[in-house]
């Protein structure tokens, strides 16, 4: 079946790609640190999840995941709905080929709670919009989906490309097909996660490209936008945000230390958890003064699981209670 999109082999991919298969060789060989690993992953997918909602103008902040706040709940649920993807693909459920059933589940993950016909390929005619709400491209009729579906599945299941192309190609392919009314950004960046995955160039979930794609967001919408077959351009792109992504991954990996208990704490809980133990004793003004623009709320309540998981105790009552390591 021929493929929708193609690219020319250059001396930038070849870098590229030599840079991705380094980062995955060196951190493959790093001695495997369970705790910080599985924080490190944590914090991977949950950056990944907030920054693929930004990039389609959710404006949460990291902070503001752990809070309940009414006004924010439609975007904490747009990125815990991605994150529940993420943690789908890199679990032993997450399945072994692309599908059209596969799609559909991807789309009902983002689509959770925040959108309609979740799980359903569009049945009428879509169009992308610029800020000025001017077209800027017609997608496929809807007649033409199951074709164009079928060509980009039978890519994704071949091994002529490496694979960090062959999610690139596929994530470009897909948003120009745009089988969906929405999600389409967010399902495509899960496609491309779960290619990378199902070939073993996922990095243990400890590399995410959102962050990158979120940082160059208008280069990344531009080459997105490209109208001939050649999408070479969007695969230089899309290989440059992996392997940047990866090397900053190995460079927190190759700093880390032995194990500790608070290696499985986030890093703002680990901070303050520093800031008790340098001080001794530290009030809770303390902690509020080295983090002005996080709520009382999120501070409080990250002081009641450094409680709870025995890493500080609280001394004296009311006005005058301090903190202490334990």
């Amino acid at each position: 079946m021929e493929q929708l999109y193609t690219y020319k082999k250059n001396t930038k991919i070849n870098e590229l790609l030599v840079r991705i298969e380094v980062a995955k060789k060196v951190i493959d060989l790093l001695p495997q640190l369970p705790q910080i690993e599985a924080n490190l992953r944590r914090q991977s997918l949950l950056k990944s999840s907030l920054f693929s909602a930004r990039i389609e103008g959710n404006t949460l902040e990291l902070h503001e995941i752990d809070e309940s706040r009414k006004s924010k709940a439609r975007e904490k649920k747009e990125v815990l709905n991605i994150l529940k993807a993420l943690e789908w693909i890199h679990s032993p459920r997450s399945p072994k080929l692309i599908t059209k059933e596969v799609l559909l589940i991807l789309h009902e993950y983002v689509l959770d709670g925040v959108g309609t016909d979740l799980g359903k390929f569009r049945s009428e005619p879509s169009a992308i919009f610029n800020q000025v709400g001017i077209v800027v491209y017609m997608t496929p009729p809807p007649t033409h989906l199951p074709y164009l579906l079928d060509q980009l599945i039978s890519y994704t299941s071949r091994e002529d490309d490496h694979p960090a192309v062959t999610a690139g190609v596929s994530h470009f392919t897909f948003e120009k097909i745009h089988p969906f009314i929405d999600g389409n950004g967010r399902v495509g960046r899960l496609l491309a996660a779960l290619i990378l995955k199902q070939r073993d160039f996922a990095f243990r979930g400890l590399v995410g490209m959102e962050e990158y794609f979120n940082e160059y967001r208008s280069d990344y919408y531009n080459l997105l936008s490209i109208t001939d077959n050649d999408i070479t351009l969007f695969v230089e792109f899309f290989l440059k945000g992996i392997a940047e992504s990866a090397e900053k991954t190995f460079e927190q990996l190759k700093g880390a230390k032995g194990e500790k208990p608070e290696d499985t704490l986030l890093p703002r809980r680990q901070e303050i958890l520093q800031i008790i133990r340098e001080q001794r004793l530290c009030s809770f003004n303390m902690i509020k003064r080295r983090f002005r623009k996080i709520p009382d709320s999120s501070l409080h309540y990250d002081m009641q699981i450094l409680l709870k998981k025995g890493f500080i105790k609280k001394l004296g009552s009311t006005r005058g209670v301090v903190y202490s390591p334990k």
